[in-house]
């Protein structure tokens, strides 16, 4: 069963179990109190272990922690581990980036635009797009200042926002010529 659909969820949970970030890409769990639920399973079984690869209701979690703060990518049963290990090493090191390394939840909850910026740019629809860090920090510097100068980059890397903005420009300056 080879698919591209690899990762179910991304998950960030506090020391005390709640969700700071959740995103899940299929039908799995459907409703909010099925993913709660899922969750506070999820993390009564990760402190208590020291591997960071665990098997939870027939799925693969991968997971790695920090201060007060809890990383977990989720795929099927039958999901490389490697595979997720990396999206989950991925996104933790561009968040950690984002967060100049103090990985915590109050930084983490100061900056919550540029996480969920930096999520869209890992996965979409359970499909993994980018496991390296620094393309994910550099297309999350892109989106997140439509104000940048957009000259140098190709169309297909800029948002809408910026396509107008540079248009807008380029308008301004042929009717003042």
């Amino acid at each position: 069963d080879v698919t591209l659909y690899a990762v179910k969820a991304i998950l960030i949970l506090d020391n005390d179990g709640e969700r700071i970030v959740a995103k899940y890409y299929d039908e799995t769990f459907t409703h909010l109190k099925e993913q709660k639920q899922f969750e506070k399973k999820l993390f009564n079984k990760t402190p208590r272990t020291s591997a960071d690869i665990i098997m939870l209701d027939s799925m693969t979690a991968v997971f790695r922690s920090n201060v007060d703060l809890n990383f977990y990518v989720i795929g099927s049963s039958n999901e490389n581990e490697v595979m997720l290990n990396c999206v989950l090493n991925g996104f933790y090191d561009a968040v950690s980036t984002m967060l100049r390394k103090n990985v915590e939840k109050k930084y983490l909850l100061d900056n919550l635009d540029g996480v969920f910026l930096a999520l869209d740019e890992v996965v979409d629809g359970g499909i993994i797009l980018e496991t390296d860090s620094t393309n994910i920090i550099s297309r999350v510097a892109i989106k997140s200042n439509p104000l940048i100068q957009n000259d140098d980059l190709p169309l297909s890397e800029q948002t809408v926002v910026q396509v107008l903005q540079s248009a807008k420009d380029q308008l301004k300056r042929s009717l003042l010529n």
